[in-house]
Order: C-alpha cells, then sequence, then structure tokens
C-alpha cells in the first residue's frame, strides 16, 4: 500500500493543492455574488454554468486528450483554470461571471480525467481500491480546507481570489515534473440512452435527483448560510459540515445497500434528505449556528449517497460489459440535474426567502423517494440476486470519478472513453 501511494505521491501532491483552490472558489463565488446584491435567480444562474460546463468538459475532455496528451492538456487547462479567479475578482458582473464559471467548470472536468486515468494507470487490481480511498480523502478534506480559507480575507477584496488563482497555478507543479509516464492515449465508445433506461430507471432518475439536489446546495448553499445567521464566514463552515455529513454517511449506506435491496437504502436516503431539508427550511432561524451546522452534516450524510446507491442500483442490473456505458450515462444525468439545480432552487429562494433552497432539496428527495417506492410496490419485488461492490459517490464532491469505478471485463486491456454525452474512461478501470 505504501509503495502503490509512494508512486502516486507528486500527483496527489498536485491534486490536494488544486481542490484547496477549487473548495475556495466554490464558496467564494456566491458569498461575493450574495455581498454584490446579485439576485438569488442570477447566483443560481452562475451555479447552474459551473456544472453546465463540467458536463461538457466530461462530453468533450477525451478529444483534447486523444489530440495533445495529458501532460499538455493538463498545463492548459491548469493555465485557464488559475487565470479565471483573478478575472473574477477584476470584473464583477452578472452575465461575464457565469461564462468564467463555464470556464473553470469546463476546465476542471478536463483536469480530473487526467488525473483519474493517471491514478487507474499506474494503479493495479490489488491496490487501486486503496489508491481511490486515498483520492477521496484528499478531496474531501481539501475541499473542506479550501473552504475554510474563506476566512483568511475580505470576500470583497481581491486577495481570495488571487489566493484560489496562486493554488491552481501550483498544482500544476508537481503533476508536470512527475517521472512517471504519461497514460496511454484514449479512444471513445457510445451508449444509448434508452438501454440506460430500460436497465434501471431507478438508477437512472435517482442520479438525476441527486444533480438536482446536490447542485443546488454547491451552488446556493453559501448563500443560504451567509443569509440565515447572518454572518459571512457561516458560509463556510457550513459547506464544509455538508461534505464531511457526506463523507460520513457514505460507508453506512454504502455497507447496508449490500445487504438489502438497495431501493430500500435509497428511499431511506431520500426520505431522510427530505426531513432534514424540511428542518432546515423551517428551523435554520432559530436552532442557532450550531444548530444549523449540525442539519448540514445530516443533510450531506442523506443527500451525498443518493449518487452512490444510485449507480450501484444500476449497475446490479447490467451485464459487465455496459458498466462503461452505463456509468458514464448516470454522470451525465447528474450533471443535467446539477445545470437544472441551482436555476430552480434560486427560483425557490427568491419566492420563500433562503429557506426555500431546502424546501425545494426536499421536494426532490420526496419525489424520489416516493417513485422508487411506487416502482417497487408494482414490480413485487424487493432484493436482487446480485450485488455489484458498492462505490464511493466521487461526483458527491464533483469529479468525474464514477466512470473509473468498474473495469471493461470484456476487454481487459483495452482503452475506453465515452464520446458525445459521456465522460472519459481509461486503460484499467477499478471495481471499487
Amino acid at each position: 500500500m505504501v509503495s502503490a501511494i509512494a508512486s502516486l505521491a507528486t500527483l496527489l501532491l498536485g491534486v490536494a493543492i488544486l481542490l484547496v483552490g477549487q473548495g475556495l472558489q466554490m464558496v467564494l463565488l456566491p458569498v461575493r455574488a450574495t455581498l454584490e446584491q446579485f439576485s438569488a435567480l442570477g447566483i443560481g444562474y452562475i451555479g447552474a454554468f459551473y456544472f453546465l460546463g463540467f458536463t461538457f468538459g466530461c462530453w468533450k475532455g477525451a478529444q483534447l486528450l486523444r489530440r495533445a496528451g495529458h501532460v499538455r492538456v493538463f498545463a492548459a487547462m491548469t493555465a485557464v483554470a488559475s487565470a479565471v479567479p483573478l478575472l473574477h475578482g477584476l470584473w464583477v458582473n452578472l452575465w461575464t461571471w457565469g461564462a468564467m464559471r463555464f470556464a473553470t467548470g469546463f476546465c476542471f472536468a478536463v483536469l480530473y480525467v487526467v488525473i483519474e486515468s493517471w491514478l487507474n494507470e499506474r494503479s493495479t487490481d490489488d491496490n487501486r481500491g486503496t489508491v481511490f480511498s486515498v483520492y477521496i480523502v484528499i478531496n474531501m478534506t481539501m475541499i473542506a480546507a479550501g473552504q475554510q480559507m474563506l476566512l483568511l480575507g475580505d470576500p470583497l477584496e481581491l486577495n481570495l481570489f488571487a489566493l484560489a488563482s496562486v493554488a491552481v497555478s501550483l498544482a500544476a507543479v508537481p503533476v508536470l515534473i512527475s517521472r512517471g509516464e504519461q497514460p496511454e492515449p484514449i479512444e471513445s465508445s457510445h451508449f444509448d440512452w434508452r438501454f440506460l433506461y430500460k436497465n434501471s430507471p431507478t438508477g437512472m432518475l435517482g442520479s438525476l435527483a441527486s444533480g438536482i439536489t446536490n447542485g443546488a446546495f454547491w451552488a446556493m448553499g453559501p448563500v443560504f448560510a451567509a443569509t440565515v445567521t447572518g454572518n459571512v464566514e457561516m458560509a463556510a463552515w457550513f459547506m464544509t459540515a455538508g461534505v464531511l455529513g457526506g463523507a460520513v454517511g457514505q460507508w453506512p449506506l454504502g455497507w447496508w445497500s449490500d445487504k438489502v435491496d438497495r431501493r430500500i437504502v435509497l428511499v431511506t436516503a431520500a426520505v431522510g434528505g427530505a426531513a432534514v431539508g424540511v428542518a432546515l427550511w423551517l428551523m435554520a432561524d432559530s436552532v442557532g449556528p450550531l444548530g444549523t451546522l449540525g442539519l448540514g452534516f445530516l443533510w450531506g450524510a442523506m443527500a451525498f449517497p443518493v449518487y452512490s446507491v444510485s449507480v450501484a442500483q444500476a449497475n446490479d442490473r447490467a451485464d459487465p460489459g455496459s458498466y462503461v456505458m452505463i456509468s458514464s450515462g448516470l454522470l451525465l444525468m447528474y450533471g443535467i440535474g446539477a445545470v437544472l439545480g441551482p436555476f430552480l432552487s434560486s427560483g425557490m429562494m427568491t419566492w420563500l426567502g433562503s429557506g426555500g433552497l431546502f424546501l425545494y432539496a426536499a421536494v426532490a428527495h420526496g419525489v424520489l423517494a416516493a417513485y422508487v417506492a411506487a416502482r417497487m410496490v408494482i414490480e413485487k419485488r424487493v432484493g436482487e440476486n446480485r450485488h455489484t461492490e458498492f462505490s464511493d459517490a466521487l461526483t458527491s464532491v464533483m469529479t468525474t470519478s464514477q466512470v473509473y469505478s468498474h473495469a471493461c471485463e470484456q476487454e481487459e486491456d483495452a482503452e475506453c472513453a465515452t464520446e458525445p454525452g459521456g465522460a472519459v474512461t481509461d486503460t484499467e478501470p477499478a471495481h471499487r
């Protein structure tokens, strides 16, 4: 285990630095937009464009990598992604911020593709689970650390934007000087939307619902926390509480879903997310800062695993040779939901105030729970004959990793990726 991590130390160091810059931007921009008195709809528009760019990056990243190679693409994307935060600080305008967030989303999607294909190629079947577990920890902790950096300066000044830019720029150094060979060029494959739905309507719609709620949380959560508590610093603490809750919730719900029909776990998580959402809507003004943080933690613990369980449910019903296509399609469903989420939730916040964010999330989770429960009744079938291995929801922290979570068992030595509507996969995807 130690040797596997040591061989990837420079790459993982670059990931850690990159995600500090990413985490800071995720909380800084909604807070600054709130202080600039952008409307809730405007902030939702900005957040939606990040996910639109991210989804587009998943779609087009493979073409860039085939054309220029991993190292050149990584250098280009970090250059653009480090310039954008400075432009945010220098040019405060609603419409241009949307375009800039699109660029950031695109760059980070491609950067994740480069990093994760590198991790997969340099790991083996024996240590890949360990490697990606370390990667998960780095994602969660570094994003949380970046969010806490909001406390280091005034969001109305350029300093924090410059700090985010510096972090993204420095992330390129360990990756570009690494002595390890870069991954082989990738090829492409397609997936079928109709097959995706036929294989598992629950998995497909669960992924969409997860994107609808989680995308709203990432885009509008800082606005909710700052407005409800009247303290800008609480935005960082609230988002961190949600991330940590998501990290903690993965393991018990994942373990449980391996023991029973995953739809039972999915309904439980969705009902739990709806209940906590209603509590945040009704009680955030009265429970105080610590109570709000506690509820944020519980919401993350329920909401973030919904995507993981949905993917596992879909893969339970799939043939091994279709794992990559299904994972790519589910990632795109999540991306579509994450684009819609900030728009829909900002409308609810405009109507009902900041607490409307979590009423909106509660409704989305409630609809998902009702749909899955109805399918269970209609099918009159509880339990599956086969369970694939539960996979961590790296999409909860906005990476492309879910596509890497299954091996192309029928093409063990082949490289695979997705074209329109999909995200890149690698030469030796993993069973995680």
